[in-house]
């Protein structure tokens, strides 16, 4: 008896992005769907065919309407038997009762791998081409074909391109037994491949795709009579399921490209940079070339700029290629007014799988390519929060012409900034040729010069605690008088150990020896916001310094920031810059002659605020803010200096520093490099780290206030040569009435291995 694949009937694409594909023999036929909704391409039943009759002519394809483009049907000659075995089993065999079209070629048959002779849809690593053992890689950037072979590898080439380029969205060739179909979940649209599974549905000639979450849980499926314990994962092995996308033959596969695992990485690497590069560009010269590593000791500070610089080129180039092939098309916005009278377009960007993330103070572009009733339109904003459920908020820096009235169709894409790297490069520069930017002792300390041991003459305080901060501990009093001795120096806080108090307790004292204003860093906004608040909280007048972009985000120490507080200065003769401001704020922009006057009493007025500060709290890049640029300071503190690049540290300290502390734990995580060759390159490796490594000892603080005595054991003893003291009992850290069945009730941890 004869069977055909048919088209599925399915829920209206108008609302739903579902797929669900269907196989029916015409005895089945009474199990009708109506047929008012779009079909969708039809898939082979695992039931239908593990009877089939594997007759060696080969299967004549027929076209059948899908909605993701031409899919085609296969017949063959099925027995109609009754079929049992698992649906893994029976889906395992499918592939083998149908009868694949050889591509016409010569009698070698038409899919030897010659160089130059490959079609589009040949795999990107072997150069296989078979329309029924590819798929295509369906991110937008990306649209390479990969085949389901493992070749020398232990996954398969599709898989090990998906994990390699942080990709997941697959379809399937227009030519293959299943047609072109991006493969979907069919109750949410999902397109991860790594979540999709697939489960027997109804006649038992329906396969549905579903993901593994949330869509198994959904309980309005549970009802529809699929056996969703029957759930089994499109990926298996690390290949595709054969019924899916086959495995090419051992011929093909002997004729194909051999790729090794190390090639993979290579080209995937180059193709971060150059998308149409091949696997014949590894070959040319200096593609494998590795930048000049980082090194210990420098001669002077221009070779030390020479070494750097070309890594700072390198990061910086690997991040605008990131940042900038993160476009989304089809968004939908949804308007707003701010509290200060600008446009705020609030829309979902969902987090994408590779390294980059939206923070608040990025810049984006939101386009809109017009309609007959509006022009084309574009305006850059920058990113105020962050929702939980990845809807970003977008205040546009103009609002005129914003199409309020429209809500779909918007693309968005990334405004790279060079702003941090340049400031690294600037501050190399000056460390270079500014013998002013730092004292003899650090310049030759920094460079890892022999220079004699130096002490900071001055009168130290009866107590080293400060007003408004926990009492010091032993080892964090120690860590404050030592600091205050010398021109550098390191302090190392393990988890929990106090290291921002300590911070703050430092930064009170050197404020008091009134050597001139103090100046505080960190490398992220969080950590210099929770230092400002613990300086602040000591009585010390702070200023909080912000990049521009960031003074509409909401801050825990928004009081201390320059802006509110330039906002919020009561004093008369600030009343006409008052009278500007809200001038602004009403009409959203002032006449020239009111803007250039608004801007002068800004700038007079910020340099006024600065100046009367004890301390100015910033991150590690917004030290080299123009507004900083005339100021100089002696005294130097940077908080978690070891998650810092070195150029990113050296900002601060070309400002004149004398007195240099360094606070964080190289045992902890080090600084984010998103170029791996910058990276093994040594970019990766921070300041503190270098300095500990030319002998500089840290101090440690040793006693940890956060963690059950029994979680801090294993650090403590890893890490810490056993040093690490507990000031907390177990009683203090006891969780009461907590309904879990621990393997040992009094050890607070276990290792679950899944």
């Amino acid at each position: 008896m004869e069977s055909h694949f048919e088209t599925a009937s399915q829920p209206d694409p108008a609302t739903d992005a579902y797929t669900f594909l269907e196989f029916n023999t015409q005895l089945e036929s009474h199990f009708g769907y109506t047929d008012s909704r779009d079909p969708i391409c039809s898939w082979p039943t695992p039931y239908d065919a593990t009877a089939a009759d594997r007759s060696d002519t080969a299967a004549s394809s027929s076209p059948c309407s899908a909605s993701k483009g031409a899919a085609r049907g296969v017949n063959s000659n099925n027995n109609s038997n009754s079929c049992s075995g698992t649906v893994v089993d029976a889906l395992a065999t499918v592939i083998s009762g149908l009868n694949f079209e050889e591509t016409a070629g010569d009698e070698d048959g038409g899919y030897e791998y010659r160089k130059g002779d490959s079609v589009e849809h040949s795999c990107r690593y072997c150069g296989v081409s078979n329309p029924a053992c590819v798929v295509r890689c369906n991110v937008p950037s990306c649209r390479k074909w990969f085949c389901n072979s493992r070749g020398n590898t232990s996954g398969s080439h599709v898989v090990n391109h998906l994990v390699r380029a942080k990709h997941k969205e697959v379809c399937l060739h227009k030519d293959s037994p299943l047609g072109e179909t991006i493969l979907e979940c069919y109750n949410c649209g999902c397109r991860n491949v790594f979540l999709l599974g697939f489960i027997s549905a109804k006649t038992e000639s329906v396969v549905v795709l579903l993901c593994r979450e949330p869509c198994l849980n959904v309980n309005a499926l549970k009802d529809m009579n699929w056996d969703l314990s029957q759930w089994c994962p499109l990926i298996d092995d690390r290949c595709f399921l054969q019924w899916l996308v086959k495995v090419p033959s051992e011929q093909e596969q002997l004729r194909a490209r051999q790729i090794s695992a190390q090639q993979i990485n290579k080209v995937e690497e180059l193709w971060k940079t150059n998308p149409d590069a091949s696997l014949e560009d590894l070959e040319k010269p200096g593609i494998d070339d590795e930048p000049q590593p980082v090194a210990l000791k420098y001669e002077d500070a221009y070779q030390y700029q020479n070494v750097f610089a070309p890594l700072i080129k390198l990061e910086a180039d690997y991040d605008k290629m990131m940042k900038e092939s993160q476009s989304k098309d089809n968004v939908t916005v949804r308007w707003d007014i701010g509290l200060n009278k600008k446009r705020v377009a609030y829309f979902v960007f969902p987090k994408e799988d590779n390294e980059l993330r939206l923070v608040p103070g990025d810049e984006l572009r939101l386009r809109y390519s017009g309609d007959a009733a509006h022009p084309a339109w574009q305006a850059v904003g920058h990113v105020i929060k962050l929702t939980a459920q990845e809807e970003v908020a977008l205040e546009l820096r103009a609002s005129q012409g914003v199409p309020v009235d429209v809500s779909h169709g918007f693309s968005v894409d990334f405004v790279w900034k060079s702003t941090s790297f340049d400031r690294m490069q600037g501050a190399m520069k000056t460390f270079a040729v500014d013998e002013t930017s730092v004292s003899g002792y650090i310049y030759h300390h920094l460079l890892g010069h022999e220079v004699e041991v130096q002490m900071v003459r001055n009168t130290l305080p009866r107590r080293f605690g400060a007003p408004g901060l926990p009492e010091l501990n032993a080892s964090q009093a120690f860590a404050v008088k030592s600091v205050l001795q010398k021109p550098i120096s390191l302090i190392q806080g393990p988890p929990g150990t106090g290291k921002t108090v300590t911070s703050a307790a430092i930064v009170y004292n050197m404020a008091k020896q009134g050597q001139g204003q103090v100046l505080v860093c960190a490398p992220s906004n969080v950590a210099a916001d929770q230092l400002a608040e613990k300086i602040s909280a000591t009585g010390l007048k702070v200023v909080r310094l912000c990049s521009k972009s960031r003074e509409a985000v909401s801050s825990p120490v928004e009081h201390l920031t320059l802006h509110y507080q330039v906002r919020h200065l009561d004093t008369s003769e600030k009343s006409e810059l008052h009278k500007l401001q809200l001038l602004k704020d009403e009409q959203g922009e002032l006449s020239s002659s009111d803007e250039k006057k608004y801007k002068a009493l800004k700038r007079a007025t910020e340099r006024e605020i600065s100046q009367s500060a004890d301390v100015i709290c910033c991150t590690c890049v917004g030290a080299g803010d123009p507004r900083l640029a005339n100021f100089r300071f002696r005294q130097v503190l940077i908080d978690e200096s070891t998650q810092a690049t070195e150029p990113e540290c050296l900002i601060p300290l070309v400002l004149g520093v004398k007195q240099v502390v360094l606070v964080g734990d190289h045992c902890q995580l080090g600084p984010v490099i998103m170029c791996k060759k910058g990276a093994r390159a040594g970019l990766a490796q921070s300041l503190f780290e270098r300095l500990v490594l030319l002998g500089v000892k840290p101090i440690r603080l040793q006693v940890q206030y956060r963690m059950h005595p029994c979680l801090s054991e294993f650090p403590s003893n890893s890490f810490y040569e056993g040093t690490l003291q507990n000031g907390v009992t177990i009683n203090e850290r006891q969780s009461s009435g907590i309904d879990f069945p621990w393997p040992v009730p009094n050890r607070p941890v276990f290792f679950y291995v899944q």
